[in-house]
């Protein structure tokens, strides 16, 4: 995880040059603008124009499509509320909703998976908009015919917006589009369920680095929060929870389902994933280890037994065991397939008892011939191992004398179990987790 930063620079708060609005940018579109708001408690009328009610709510149905189709209405008829489809609506106006018949089926309403109401679960909630890196409350909604139904297009974010929804009057009842956000860039929304998908906003947020991601988690609440971290592939939310901060990810972590939790920790660093699980208490760390492969939580469990300020604290357990009489072809292979994990700096080669023999380079295999056995690339300089009990400040003064970018760490019988990279030592000199006085004596 991240540390705290000296400045207070917010790089959600920072905005992308270039940003398109698709739907938006149609005149067509702007100047058919219906707000949200504004309807809220507007008549509904027959096609004779004979008042049936008032509306109390816009349902609206998310799936694939970019831009989610309103698929009904809640109106108030008298002490009741019904519900009238969608498919009824033949004119919609900031005055108005006038349907194209005189005869309904009211039935009470009852929400169906992939709808979300917009004035009670969307409006007033936080949004994320992926093209401007920010998380912002949307004040007001904007409705308009595309593709032949009736969708919602944009997110009004002004403080104007929000003002004429308190005041009552005429002003209430226009839209005001200066400050629109196009629908097609809102990656989360908070609804009942939890959160509103689209492939647009998947597809967008795949291409952020996890650290942005995670300044736009920390931007979050509550369910959004949630919300956010279930529209992201699983990979990806892992990296994003790594480079958040301790505090931050403590209070998501126990908004989270066990088995949630403990899907995003597994795909984590297994470091990482330690430093987490000690932040935690007993029996939440418990839950969340219960609901994991067992092979993984074992692994987890001695690793978090290891004390922070010994090399076995800040390990990782990721590791490409291979044997001298493998080839270099086969070597080149694992790393590919294991491309996903952190091990960019080579290979570990072990004995036939699987005792350390040597740690060889991604440079050295590349330059050797791929039919090579590696047990002919192996010479010094030797690999500097330490075991899991050394502490720290030893660590950093190996780290220092052999200039490498990992360390490999082994057991009593000198068999690898795992590997100090030099940005995990980083993180604990930054959280303090070594004493002062060491570097005075080794010039690191």
């Amino acid at each position: 995880m991240k540390t705290s930063p000296a400045s207070g620079i917010n790089t959600v708060a920072k905005k992308l040059t270039g940003r398109t609005n698709p739907a938006l940018a149609r005149k067509n579109i702007r100047d058919s603008l219906v707000s949200v708001a504004g309807l809220i408690g507007r008549p509904v009328r027959d096609e004779n124009g004979r008042n049936l009610g008032k509306l109390v709510d816009i349902v609206v149905r998310h799936g694939e499509e970019t831009y989610p189709p309103v698929s009904g209405l809640i109106v108030r008829v008298g002490q009741s509320k019904s519900f009238i489809s969608g498919r009824h609506i033949s004119s919609l106006t900031n005055d108005e909703i006038r349907l194209s018949s005189t005869k309904f089926d009211l039935v009470n309403f009852q929400r169906r998976d992939g709808e979300s109401l917009l004035d009670a679960d969307v409006l007033d909630h936080q949004i994320v908009d992926v093209n401007g890196l920010r998380v912002v409350r949307s004040s007001d909604l904007y409705l308009a015919p595309l593709d032949r139904e009736i969708r919602v297009v944009g997110v009004d974010i002004s403080f104007r917006s929000f003002i004429r929804r308190i005041f009552p009057g005429a002003i209430s009842r226009r839209p005001t589009p200066e400050h629109v956000v196009d629908w097609a860039s809102v990656a989360s929304l908070a609804d009942s369920s939890g959160v509103v998908r689209t492939s647009a906003s998947r597809a967008v947020l795949s291409q952020l680095r996890p650290a942005d991601i995670a300044d736009l988690i920390e931007d979050l609440a509550g369910r959004e929060q949630s919300a956010l971290i279930e529209l992201l592939d699983p990979e990806l939310a892992a990296d994003a929870l790594e480079e958040m901060e301790d505090e931050e990810l403590q209070g998501l972590l126990r908004g989270l389902s066990s088995e949630r939790a403990a899907e995003l920790i597994a795909r984590m660093e297994p470091d990482e994933s330690a430093e987490v699980l000690r932040d935690l208490d007993d029996e939440h760390r418990e839950s969340i280890l219960s609901s994991m492969d067992a092979k993984v939580a074992s692994d987890l469990r001695e690793l978090v037994s290891f004390d922070e300020e010994l090399a076995g604290g800040i390990m990782t357990t990721h590791l490409l065991l291979t044997h001298e009489e493998d080839t270099v072809a086969q070597a080149l292979k694992m790393l590919v397939e294991n491309r996903e994990r952190d091990i960019s700096d080579g290979i570990v080669v072990v004995d036939a008892k699987g005792r350390l023999v040597d740690h060889i380079q991604v440079i050295e295999l590349v330059a050797a011939k791929s039919t090579a056995l590696l047990g002919t690339l192996v010479g010094a300089p030797f690999p500097t191992a330490v075991k899991p009990d050394t502490p720290l400040k030893d660590v950093v003064e190996e780290f220092a004398n052999n200039r490498g970018s990992s360390i490999i760490v082994v057991d009593e019988k000198s068999k690898p179990v795992g590997r100090i990279l030099a940005d995990d030592l980083v993180d604990a000199l930054a959280a303090g987790n070594i004493h002062r006085g060491f570097s005075q004596g080794s010039g690191s």
